[in-house]
């Protein structure tokens, strides 16, 4: 029972050993089935694990570098973090001035100027210390990467980026350090500059109405001295940053624009005419007369307050900068068009007319000869200087060419024939008023400084006496022609007329004059006294022998009747018409162009035929008055034969108003000159 027993005990444990075991088998296929879990969702964290290693490597590759590199990393790195450090916060305070530089400058230009002062200096700051900072940071960059300290990608990432930056130090990528903040102020600061230009520059108040002498007591309105003072402020900032010839043309626009706007109100197109569209000086001298009246104004008025302006705003710039401001002003205001009439006028057709006409533009620029070199004689100006000398050139030489070409010109027209209605010859009228002006007070100065002028460019001498002479041998030259020309005459009666005419014409319209002060009292004696002659022969072979017709004889003492009486007055009346009226006939188309001289020879010619006239129809008109055929006799009232003389001589309208011709050829062009052109009317 005992060992029954034991042995019951013996099998007990072996069921708790085999339960025990079995539970541990139990928990042992647990475990190894977790550990099999476990390590199923360890393989893609391996996997991570394996990838990220090299760049783990490369973060810990600085605890394997040598110690003595990692000590000296800590000095580079702070070397080039301060630079960079101190440039980033440069470029957060230009980014501060945006607001204020993007405002309108005219509501604190000065405020609006220092803002730029201190975007300047930010900007060179910058300039200056972003590459020293991107040296430094290049240097520890090559540091890191010699002493391997360093993931490649990320030196490689860093590189890229230090050479984008060293690009832009370039010169042409530095004005983008401010991202153009800069080129965008200062755009409105040339904004301000033009409207505080255009705003002040106001057209002088011109009237087409009033003449130039009211106008010129207007001074042309000059810009206020704060306004001056704001323009030189904002040039200087424009100058720093090379903005001033977009400045200046700014300037050279406004002002040129604001003359030319004065000089509209004097119609100015004449200053356009080309060669092509006029004839002759004649056609145009009006246009002359107002071109140096304009000219002046234009220079004294106008030029010379620009000239004081540009040297106000300018002057802190310097004389070739205000100077090179005004002649750009000068050019496109109007000065050239000036100077290119003159060249016109001085290539016209050469006529006596020409030759006072280029006086009258010599002494308009010889009165304007010191404020032309003064306003125009810098160098800036060199274009209005050579257009000016070459006008004075031609203007010059065309005067002397026609002077020195009259005498020779007048004796060329003695070949001409003499007018057919024995009037004074046009060449005669023009050479006595031309000679007249030609040493008259206004003229006789001028031309004496043109020839002294022309004869000192040949290196030769001019005296007044050579001048002088020159007129009088131009009118001893005239008088010859007179003495040529009454010889070609076949009808000896028209002649004495003509000559008669020329002798008067001489005589009154040089009496009194500077030509009659040198031709001397025995002169015009002889003059008057060959006019008397030439009228009392006109006088005495013409109308003189009328009143012969009308003869007495046989009627006084006739006895032989009535009839035979009124047959004999009859015969004589008739042959006085008919004399009467060839003489009328020829003599109506011939002229006495002096009206005072006319109505002396009509009223002779009337004392020698009237009287004898009125005597003989009181006597012996009641003889044919009852006749039938009465009017074939007594033809003539004596009022209407009074009237028909009184109307003799009289000028044909319109036969000084104007002439046309040829004109002054070169070298005469072989033939005669015409010289038949005048301004006025000979009365």
């Amino acid at each position: 029972m005992a060992e029954s027993v034991k042995s019951d005990g013996k099998g007990d444990d072996r069921i708790e050993n085999l339960i025990a075991a079995r539970k541990s088998l139990k928990l042992s296929l647990e475990k190894s089935k977790s550990l099999g879990l476990a390590l199923k969702k360890a393989g893609p964290i391996l996997d991570e694990m394996k990838q990220r290693l090299p760049s783990l490597e490369a973060a810990v590759r600085p605890i394997r570098a040598d110690k003595e590199a990692l000590v000296a990393a800590g000095g580079h790195i702070n070397r080039a973090i301060g630079p960079a450090a101190a440039v980033l916060k440069v470029f957060d305070a230009v980014h501060g001035l945006e607001k204020s530089l993007l405002s309108d400058p005219r509501n604190d230009l000065p405020g609006y100027l220092s803002v730029i002062k201190r975007l300047e200096e930010a900007l060179r700051f910058l300039g200056g210390n972003c590459g020293l900072a991107i040296q430094w940071l290049e240097d520890i960059v090559e540091y890191l990467e010699d002493n391997v300290m360093a993931d490649e990608r990320h030196l490689s990432n860093l590189k890229k980026s230090l050479k984008g930056l060293r690009e832009l130090q370039s010169d042409d990528e530095r004005a983008h350090l401010d991202g153009g903040l800069l080129n965008a102020a200062l755009d409105k600061l040339e904004g301000e500059f033009r409207r505080l230009l255009t705003e002040h520059s106001v057209p002088l108040p011109m009237s087409s109405s009033s003449t130039l002498a009211e106008q010129a007591v207007i001074a042309p309105s000059q810009l206020p001295v704060p306004v001056i003072h704001k323009l030189q402020a904002i040039l200087g900032r424009l100058r720093t940053n090379n903005r001033l010839e977009k400045c200046i043309s700014i300037y050279v626009e406004v002002r040129s624009s604001n003359v030319r706007a004065s000089l509209r109100a004097l119609d100015l197109d004449y200053l356009e005419i080309s060669i092509a569209e006029f004839n002759d000086v004649q056609s145009i001298e009006g246009y002359i007369a107002q071109w140096g009246k304009h000219l002046e104004f234009a220079v004294k008025h106008l030029f010379e307050a620009e000239y004081k302006l540009c040297n106000d705003v300018f002057e802190r710039l310097g004389l070739d900068v205000w100077m090179g401001c005004f002649s750009k002003i000068a050019a496109q205001a109007g000065i050239l068009a000036f100077l290119q009439f003159g060249k016109t006028v001085t290539e016209s057709k050469k006529d006596p007319i020409k030759l006072l006409k280029l006086l009258d533009i010599f002494a308009s620029l010889n009165k304007l000869r010191l404020d032309f070199n003064r306003l125009f004689g810098g160098a800036a100006c060199i274009e209005i200087q050579n257009l000016t000398r070459d006008l004075i050139r031609r203007v010059i030489d065309g005067a002397a060419e026609i002077f020195w070409e009259l005498l020779v010109q007048v004796e060329l027209q003695r070949q001409i024939p003499p007018p057919p209605d024995g009037n004074v010859p046009i060449l005669v009228s023009i050479i006595t008023e031309y000679c007249n002006k030609l040493l008259g007070d206004n003229y006789k100065p001028i031309l004496s400084q043109v020839l002294v002028i022309h004869r000192s460019w040949k290196h030769e001498k001019f005296q007044e006496k050579i001048l002088v002479g020159e007129v009088l041998n131009i009118i001893k030259a005239i008088e010859l022609n007179l003495e040529t020309w009454k010889d070609a005459y076949e009808d000896t009666i028209l002649s004495n007329l003509f000559a008669m005419n020329n002798h008067y014409h001489l005589y009154k319209h040089l009496k009194g004059t500077k030509v009659g002060d040198l031709l001397g009292d025995s002169w015009f004696r002889e003059h008057d006294r060959c006019k008397d002659q030439y009228a009392e022969i006109f006088l005495r072979e013409s109308w003189g022998k009328l009143p012969g017709h009308l003869s007495r004889e046989g009627l006084i003492l006739f006895s032989g009747g009535r009839a035979t009486a009124r047959d004999l007055v009859k015969k004589r009346l008739k042959t006085f018409n008919e004399a009467f009226d060839e003489m009328y006939k020829k003599q109506s188309s011939w002229v006495v162009p002096d009206r005072d001289l006319r109505e002396k020879i009509c009223q002779q010619i009337g004392q020698a035929v009237v009287p004898i006239y009125r005597s003989y129809m009181q006597n012996y008109g009641p003889l044919v008055e009852l006749d039938g055929s009465s009017n074939k006799y007594a033809k003539y009232s004596v009022q209407a034969l009074e009237q028909m003389l009184s109307s003799l001589f009289l000028p044909k309208p319109g036969r000084y108003a104007s002439f046309k011709g040829r004109q002054l050829s070169d070298k005469f062009n072989n033939g005669v000159a015409d010289l038949r052109r005048t301004t006025s009317a000979v009365v």
